[in-house]
């Protein structure tokens, strides 16, 4: 049980991390829709990206924060089902987004000449589109047939949410099948992904290196470094907490991981796509300054 004080402060900053998650994918959404500088695949896949982010701490934050000061923290049988549902489905969206937002980036550096036309309108849609059907099916497959095993006996878990691996423990029946479900649907979705990601970079490396200028190179650098970062801190977190030993396994750890992935990287993202890229700095102080003398005259 935390001291009254320590509850408080983070009630606070997770508050914090809540409002700033918010403000800041809502005005990336709203940045993208009304310049039509960003109208453009990549930023089109942001604004896909921006949204998945507010849904997705919004699963757990505000039940989170609620729980700061609940004498008794609980949720019930079909609050739960819900969450693990959500959570499965915009975990799986955020991880194709990100592939789909590495294939475009290695169409506009390693084929330039043709980016305008395979990256048609049509093309972006499906690149979209696709990682939502994927996370639909994902989270589907897994959550409806963990929900319909019978439970018994204990029902608490140790962690902050609905988390699948430890539900799972609290069913009196065989979950061998269940766990192999999880592990070939989220597998394949995390595998997929990542190797899209991982073969797009490297012929966007060759690419680069192919270059002769050092300013050709940095600026092609430029354009995945935003994009790089997010994916290092997403995936470094996943693998971390689905792929590492047996024996590092804490869920003390477990817990400080998942608040990194729920409540910190989805606050990041808009962060990082606003403070590394030229383009959306360039619309932001555009519209402030647009504000400014609005609010002038």
């Amino acid at each position: 049980m935390y001291h009254p004080h320590v509850q408080g402060f983070l009630f606070s900053l997770f508050l914090l991390f809540y409002l700033v998650t918010m403000t800041g994918n809502l005005s990336m959404i709203i940045l993208i829709r009304i310049d039509s500088r960003l109208h453009t695949p990549m930023y089109f896949f942001l604004s896909h990206l921006s949204f998945a982010d507010v849904c997705f701490s919004s699963v757990v934050g505000p039940k989170m924060l609620r729980d700061f000061f609940a004498e008794r923290k609980a949720i019930s049988f079909l609050g739960c089902a819900l969450q693990q549902w959500f959570f499965g489905f915009f975990v799986a969206i955020e991880c194709l987004l990100l592939a789909s937002m590495a294939y475009d980036h290695y169409m506009a550096i390693c084929n330039p000449l043709l980016y305008s036309v395979v990256m048609s309108h049509r093309l972006c849609i499906q690149l979209v589109v696709g990682p939502y059907a994927v996370g639909f099916l994902n989270t589907m497959t897994h959550t409806t047939a963990a929900f319909r095993l019978p439970f018994c006996g204990s029902n608490i878990i140790n962690h902050f949410f609905c988390d699948m691996s430890l539900l799972l423990s609290l069913v009196c029946a065989d979950t061998r099948i269940n766990k192999l479900l999880v592990f070939i649907v989220a597998g394949t979705v995390l595998v997929v992904s990542s190797l899209t990601i991982l073969i797009s970079y490297c012929y966007i490396l060759i690419s680069i290196l192919s270059i002769r200028s050092a300013h050709g190179r940095h600026r092609a650098f430029s354009t995945c470094s935003s994009h790089l970062t997010a994916v290092s801190i997403l995936y470094g977190t996943l693998f971390f907490t689905y792929v590492r030993p047996g024996p590092v396994f804490s869920l003390d750890l477990n817990k400080v991981v998942a608040v990194f992935y729920t409540a910190v990287i989805p606050m990041l993202n808009p962060l990082i796509y606003s403070l590394r890229n030229k383009e959306v700095k360039a619309a932001m102080l555009f519209f402030s300054y647009s504000f400014k003398i609005k609010k002038i005259q």
